[in-house]
């Protein structure tokens, strides 16, 4: 859990002072922020201005030196330096460094915007980051994406990844890198139309059905989309699976290879079985 998140710069004056107040506006209200500077100056005027343009004020901060903030109590150090010595606070603290242009050198309003909505994005993420809940532990990532051209993005990613495909088909090529816990298919495009987003879907192997299951209540937990709830499939190939779809509509598929037993107790219509009660779909 971060408690306590203390932004540093050197002068204190613009980076570390915008973030300050846009954290104090994004984060949760138990999140404790501060910031400070190792060579504190004075608050600049166009720090305050570009904050209040998105109805954050912040003239009643002021520059600080390190030993007014306590730096060793942070959960949390985020440094803001891009071409200057960042200050360094010794200890075992969680660090972030995100190296953001100084808008002073600039020493006009439009660099002290570009700043700011370069740091409000950042703690945008951070706000989601917080506090998150623990995910299923994978043990294998899967991607495949669709291709126009099986055999020369074969060779392609044959290259890139150093390594011949464990198999191919007219269809697809599969790649297996164990030691990067990676399972990567290309998959012929039929027809469909490509542009910048080719991806077909993500997915993540678990180590066993309980997991997968698992992995369902803890995306219900945490507010994710659940586009097929967890079930044991049979045709093609054997799996324990539950599919998700992320903020963009990615899908994911989270799954457990089926044991030799399991695979024992397979029903003669292979019609799939849903693992959790509740949510087969309506006849």
């Amino acid at each position: 859990m971060t408690d306590r998140i203390l932004f540093l710069c050197v002068a204190n004056s613009a980076r570390s002072q915008m973030a300050e107040g846009l954290a104090r506006a994004i984060l949760p209200g138990n999140v404790e922020v501060a910031s400070a500077g190792s060579a504190p100056g004075k608050l600049s005027p166009l720090a305050v201005e570009a904050l209040s343009e998105v109805g954050i004020d912040i003239s009643g901060q002021r520059s600080k030196p390190l030993t007014e903030v306590s730096p060793e109590t942070a959960d949390l150090i985020v440094t803001l330096c891009a071409e200057e010595v960042c200050p360094f606070v010794p200890g075992p603290v969680k660090r972030l460094h995100w190296p953001i242009a100084d808008p002073s050198t600039a020493g006009d309003i439009a660099a002290f915007r570009t700043a700011r909505d370069q740091i409000k994005g950042r703690i945008e993420v951070l706000a989601e980051l917080l506090n998150l809940p623990d995910g299923p532990a994978g043990t294998e990532f899967h991607a495949s994406i669709r291709v126009r051209d099986l055999a020369a993005s074969t060779r392609f990613y044959g290259w890139l990844l150093n390594i011949w495909p464990k198999e191919w088909t007219h269809r697809y090529a599969t790649f297996i890198r164990p030691d990067l816990g990676l399972n990567f298919v290309l998959v012929v495009t039929d027809g469909k139309d490509l542009h910048h987003d080719t991806l077909y879907h993500l997915g993540m192997a678990l180590p066993d059905k309980a997991a997968v299951i698992g992995a369902y209540h803890r995306a219900v937990a945490v507010g994710a989309q659940v586009e097929k709830p967890p079930r044991t499939t049979w045709k093609g190939t054997p799996l324990h699976e539950l599919w998700l779809t992320d903020p963009d509509g990615t899908l994911i598929e989270v799954y457990a290879r089926l044991t030799d037993a399991e695979l024992a107790t397979m029903p003669a219509d292979q019609v799939p079985e849903y693992l959790v009660p509740g949510t087969e779909p309506a006849v």
